[in-house]
């Protein structure tokens, strides 16, 4: 059942050491939290806009920027951008968006990208794949292995996160593109999240795939714009999504399923007027957990309890509005935020391989990490 979270604010309420030791912090302060003192260090500063963060194995990482571009950082802190990306569409929310990097990368050497790509009339959302040379400056051999049916000029609504599934297939997010209504067409993909083959291709054991044409990409529908998404320690996908006003969604996702949009919403219209037909219907799925008022929800994971046992399981979930990180507990939907001056607008949040938290935060540009305090 849905659980309504009111906006509470807690006041100040051997491990490898690879990506600890990164490279010195350009700044530090401190957090407390329920399961104690924490330490925010800002890592890279100097972006524009940045969307999503992935971890290297050799203990860099991946930064991308909406403007399309892609950032290498190595463990000593050293940049450099990655040429080869793909041309997109840059234009409200559109951009290069999400960064994945599969669990074989110290073999294939591959980089899964999501972005806006440009379409006839617009942009929609895709999915491409390129190599990472050997001196991490370049994307070789990219190819677009999946591309949402064509969609408009709007600015809006693209999701748009990758995940790896335990089976090395991929789960790809894509928003309504803000003409709402298709989120129920399984004849397009607006409002849907798809699940490819690692090369694009379609599973033959897809919830639709007998139906042919869009339908056979679609996982689950009716979504409106599914901006964070994440696998728990069972391997299953959950997924955060935007509301209007109000009703962000929190969504454990099953195949086939329906979730609503825009027939049943816990939000309104931004006018103040009712959207569908209420909050529920026999056939489509409720949310596990939502917000109202809106914190506009975005990048997500599900915290391992490496460095934090108290964490362990919890959602990590960075909040674009009211600029913290909400740990979620998924037994009991209790809600800590994990609110400083660095977690301005947080984009996008990760587990580290050591253990620790870290998440883009739009405000400063910058990339952060949260660790135990000494």
């Amino acid at each position: 059942m849905a659980a309504v979270s009111p906006i509470l604010r807690f006041a100040a309420p051997a491990l490898p050491a690879l990506l600890l030791a990164l490279a010195a912090p350009l700044s530090a302060g401190t957090i407390e939290t329920r399961a104690g003192t924490v330490k925010v260090e800002r890592v890279a500063d100097g972006l524009d806009v940045p969307w999503a963060l992935a971890f290297l194995p050799d203990g860099g990482f991946l930064v991308t920027e909406r403007d399309g571009r892609l950032w290498h950082f190595d463990r000593d802190g050293e940049r450099r951008e990655v040429s080869g990306t793909p041309e997109v569409w840059a234009l409200g929310q559109g951009g290069l968006l999400d960064v994945m990097v599969p669990r074989d990368f110290a073999e294939s050497r591959e980089v899964f990208l999501s972005f806006s790509k440009p379409q006839e009339g617009g942009a929609g959302t895709a999915l491409a794949v390129g190599r990472l040379n050997e001196a991490g400056d370049a994307l070789e051999d990219l190819d677009v292995i999946f591309e949402m049916t064509a969609s408009d000029d709007r600015g809006e609504h693209f999701g748009s996160r990758i995940v790896e599934a335990p089976d090395g297939r991929l789960f790809l997010t894509i928003g309504d593109r803000g003409d709402r209504n298709l989120a129920q067409d399984l004849s397009r993909h607006n409002g849907s999240i798809v699940r490819l083959e690692r090369d694009g291709s379609l599973p033959d054991d897809n919830p639709f795939a007998s139906e042919g044409g869009a339908a056979a990409a679609i996982w689950s529908y009716g979504h409106r714009n599914p901006q964070g998404a994440a696998l728990d320690g069972e391997g299953q996908l959950w997924a955060v999504e935007h509301g209007a006003m109000g009703g962000d969604e929190v969504n454990r996702i099953e195949p086939g399923v329906n979730y609503g949009w825009p027939v049943i919403a816990y939000g309104l219209n931004y006018s103040g007027s009712k959207i569908g037909m209420g909050t529920e219907r026999e056939g489509m799925a409720q949310p596990e957990y939502y917000w109202d008022p809106s914190i506009a929800p975005s990048g997500f994971t599900v915290y391992s309890g490496a460095l934090w046992p108290e964490w362990r399981g919890a959602f990590l979930i960075g909040s674009l509005k009211f600029d913290y990180i909400a740990v979620l507990d998924p037994e009991t939907w209790d809600e800590e935020e994990l609110h400083a001056e660095e977690t301005g607008r947080v984009r996008d949040v990760r587990e580290a391989p050591d253990g620790s938290i870290w998440f883009l935060a739009e405000y400063s540009d910058a990339v952060y990490r949260i660790s135990p305090a000494e």
